[in-house]
C-alpha cells in the first residue's frame, strides 16, 4: 500500500463523522459530499506528518470549507433570504438504519436546523463545531478569524438563540410517535378539537413547496384547521418513518413521495411541523430504507 492509499483509508475512517459535521453547518446532504471531498483534495494537498489528531485536523478543514460555503450564499442573495426547508435525513420508524445513524449521531431535528438557517455564518460554525463536536474555541478562534473569546462568544449568542426558539424536545421515540399517531387519527377522521389538544398553543408549520413558495402558519387552531382541509382533499397513503431522528410521515402518491413531514413534540404536544412538498426535492429522495 502506498501513502496515498494509506491516506486515504485513514480518510474513510472519519468520512462519516465529517459529513455529519458538514450536514449540520449546510442543512444540504448534497452541499455536505461536496464538502467533505473538498477536505479529501485539501489533506491530498497537504502534510499531516505533524498531524498527531487527523480527525480533529479534518473536522476544523471541514468546517472551514463549509464557513466559505455558507459566506458564498449570503454574498449571492441580492433579495432577502429565501425561506427553505433544510434537506431531511429519512430513516425507517424502527431507527434500525447504521447509515442514517451516523449521519445524524445526536439527532438533529429539522426545527433545529431550521433555526440554525437564522445564524451568521460565524455563530453557526462556532455553535456547531463547539456544541455538538467538542471542538475546543482555541481551534474554532483561527477559522473564523477571531479571538477564543470571540469565539466563545458567537456560540453563546447562537445558544440562546437555539434555546429560546423551541421548548425542550421529547427524546422518547415511542412517546413521539404516539402524539404523531393521535394528530393523523384525528386529522383522518376530520375531528378538529381532537387536532387541537394534540397542538400546543404557539404551534408552528413550516412548508417548503418549492417553485410554488413557502407557507408558514401559527396555532393550534390555525394549523388543525389547514390539517383538516389537507385530510379531506388528499388521497395519499402515509408511511411513519423517522425524518432526522424524530418521528415523522412520508405520504406517498402511488409509488412516489408527495411530502415528508417531520415532527416536533414537547410536553405530550407538537410544537412544531416541518413539511417538504417541493417535487423536485422529493424526487432526489432514497426511501430505500423504508422498505
Amino acid at each position: 500500500m502506498d501513502e496515498r492509499d494509506f491516506l486515504a483509508n485513514r480518510f474513510e475512517e472519519h468520512r462519516r463523522h465529517l459529513k455529519a459535521v458538514a450536514y449540520r453547518m449546510l442543512g444540504s446532504l448534497a452541499e455536505a459530499d461536496d464538502a467533505v471531498q473538498e477536505a479529501w483534495l485539501r489533506l491530498s494537498r497537504s502534510d499531516t506528518s505533524e498531524v498527531a489528531n487527523l480527525g480533529g485536523w479534518l473536522t476544523t478543514v471541514v468546517g472551514r470549507v463549509c464557513l466559505d460555503m455558507l459566506r458564498s450564499r449570503t454574498s449571492r442573495r441580492e433579495d432577502p433570504i429565501e425561506e427553505r426547508l433544510p434537506d431531511p435525513v429519512i430513516g425507517p420508524a424502527s431507527g434500525t438504519d447504521p447509515e442514517q445513524e451516523a449521519l445524524l449521531a445526536d439527532s438533529v431535528g429539522l426545527a433545529l436546523l431550521v433555526v440554525l438557517e437564522s445564524l451568521t455564518p460565524a455563530e453557526r460554525l462556532a455553535f456547531v463545531l463547539h456544541d455538538t463536536f467538542a471542538v475546543p474555541f482555541e481551534d474554532i478562534a483561527p477559522i473564523v478569524g477571531r479571538s477564543a473569546d470571540a469565539a466563545r462568544q458567537l456560540a453563546s449568542r447562537a445558544r440562546r438563540r437555539v434555546r429560546g426558539a423551541s421548548p425542550v424536545p421529547e427524546r422518547d421515540p415511542a412517546r413521539q410517535r404516539a402524539v404523531v399517531d393521535a394528530f393523523h387519527a384525528a386529522a383522518r377522521a376530520g375531528d378538529f378539537e381532537a387536532l387541537v389538544a394534540v397542538l400546543d398553543p404557539d404551534v408552528e408549520l413550516r412548508a417548503d413547496l418549492g417553485a410554488a413558495g413557502w407557507q408558514h402558519l401559527r396555532g393550534a387552531r390555525v394549523v388543525a384547521d389547514q390539517a383538516v382541509m389537507f385530510s379531506r382533499s388528499a388521497a395519499y397513503t402515509s408511511r411513519p418513518a423517522l425524518v432526522n431522528g424524530t418521528a415523522g410521515v412520508v405520504s406517498m402518491d402511488g409509488d412516489r413521495p408527495a411530502s415528508v413531514l417531520s415532527f416536533t413534540v414537547a410536553d405530550g404536544r407538537i410544537v412544531a411541523i416541518d413539511i417538504l412538498a417541493d417535487p423536485v426535492r422529493l424526487e432526489r429522495l432514497d426511501l430505500a430504507v423504508l422498505d
